[in-house]
């Protein structure tokens, strides 16, 4: 009787089968946990996972507009496959692996396509899905190799054949744990008003650290002439080429339309490069000093140069985008201008002025994102919800301590002298 990689005896391909479905599992794990934890953040003190490089990181999937499917992760699909893969080895069966073969072919595919999303449109690579990549191209190699019909020929005989007694039961179970996880999702959104209260309490918490010596003078919402005017005061340490910035970088487009007249926003450049920030050890992200010289060199031009490279959050990783984009706002001498390189090193020491909050780094400001928000420090970003919560609560807190200060000043000293 034919060996395939499951029948007729443990061999060493059914092996590493089973744990090829194992490390889906354990992958899609990851990643749906990372999803729920970057999008609903239980306290102000949890982020997001990891921002490696511009490249590798997790947090543009997690935000992504296909992170989930009707409100289940996307991990979840990728946990029934794995979970099967792993079943398939455990009790092997004729029908069972030429169904496992057939979901081997459309998981590679789906794994293709993905691909193809995360580093041509998303421009980066989440390491956990960059896991599951892995583990599932391999199970696919395997059941090509040594899956069962491999000596027949014809390719819809080999990859077509599945047990529909089988892929109805594996649907009909996935389709309620399908469920379950849309009502937990459904339960993780009704829970944002009270996680944000619980937000909102840890905000006050938090020290007082006060604002940098040298408050940028490169504002992306001003909303009075001077910075602490405001009722929302917020100092971003921001990086041109971080994913998460980006992040925040649409979120302060939405509430500076919100909370339009009691918002101030100063941009602190703050690129994780080595070669104009001592900060960081090495160069996670190269050409974002580059970019803070193109934004900062014409002060009337910043808004307008921040936006487009935000607009263009890939394209500007690339040394000749950055060269057009000098040219196009006319500001080819930032590059090696001493007044430009002078005001946003100054800028970028501030991030000294913080005390360390971790033994692993030297200073406070030692990532991006990180906000000083009138005078308390978030580092990293925060769900939409729990951000507008903070400011709701700040905006509150002002205007009643106006009506207190009109209350308690007597009528005749509230009038002015004409």
């Amino acid at each position: 009787m034919v060996k395939t990689l499951t029948l007729n005896g443990k061999r060493l391909p059914g092996i590493f089968s089973f744990f090829s479905g194992i490390g889906m599992m354990a992958a899609s794990i990851l990643t749906i946990q990372h999803f729920f934890l970057a999008n609903y953040p239980r306290t102000i003190f949890e982020g997001s996972f990891c921002d490696i490089s511009a490249f590798l990181n997790c947090d543009n999937s997690a935000f992504s507009s296909i992170a989930q499917v009707l409100g289940i992760p996307i991990g979840y699909f990728g946990l029934i496959v794995g979970l099967l893969v792993a079943l398939g080895a455990l009790f092997p069966s004729e029908s069972f692996e030429r169904t496992n073969t057939f979901i081997a072919f459309l998981n590679v595919l789906g794994v293709a396509g993905l691909f193809i999303y995360s580093v041509f449109l998303l421009g980066s690579m989440c390491l956990f899905c960059a896991g599951f990549y892995i583990f599932s191209i391999l199970s696919f190699i395997l059941f090509w190799r040594y899956g069962i019909g491999r000596s027949q020929e014809g390719f819809l005989i080999r990859f077509f054949r599945p047990s529909i007694k089988i892929l109805v039961t594996v649907f009909c179970i996935s389709a309620l744990g399908a469920y379950g996880m849309i009502q937990y999702h459904e339960a993780k959104k009704e829970a944002k008003a009270a996680v944000a209260l619980r937000i909102i309490n840890q905000f006050y918490e938090l020290p007082v650290v006060g604002n940098p010596s040298f408050i940028s003078p490169y504002w992306t919402v001003r909303s009075t002439e001077n910075f602490e005017d405001a009722p929302i005061q917020v100092i971003e340490y921001v990086d041109f080429l971080c994913p998460d910035c980006q992040f925040l970088t649409q979120q302060l487009n939405i509430f500076k339309e919100e909370f339009a007249g009691k918002i101030n926003v100063a941009f602190q450049f703050f690129p994780l490069e080595g070669q104009c920030n001592v900060v960081v050890d090495k160069d996670l992200h190269p050409g974002a000093c580059e970019l803070s010289y193109i934004a900062a060199y014409d002060p009337a031009k910043f808004i307008a140069i921040h936006d487009e490279i935000f607009a263009n959050f890939i394209a500007a990783r690339k040394p000749e985008w950055r060269q057009e984009l000098a040219r196009k706002y006319e500001v080819e001498e930032a590059f090696n201008d001493p007044a430009t390189r002078e005001i946003v090193q100054a800028i970028i020491n501030t991030g000294k002025e913080y005390e360390k909050t971790s033994d692993l780094f030297a200073h406070g400001v030692r990532s991006t994102p990180t906000m000083i928000i009138n005078g308390r420090m978030i580092i990293g970003t925060l769900p939409e919800e729990q951000m507008r919560a903070i400011f709701q609560d700040l905006v509150a807190k002002y205007e009643s301590g106006k009506k207190f200060i009109e209350n308690w000043v007597p009528p005749k000293a509230r009038k002015v002298k004409r």
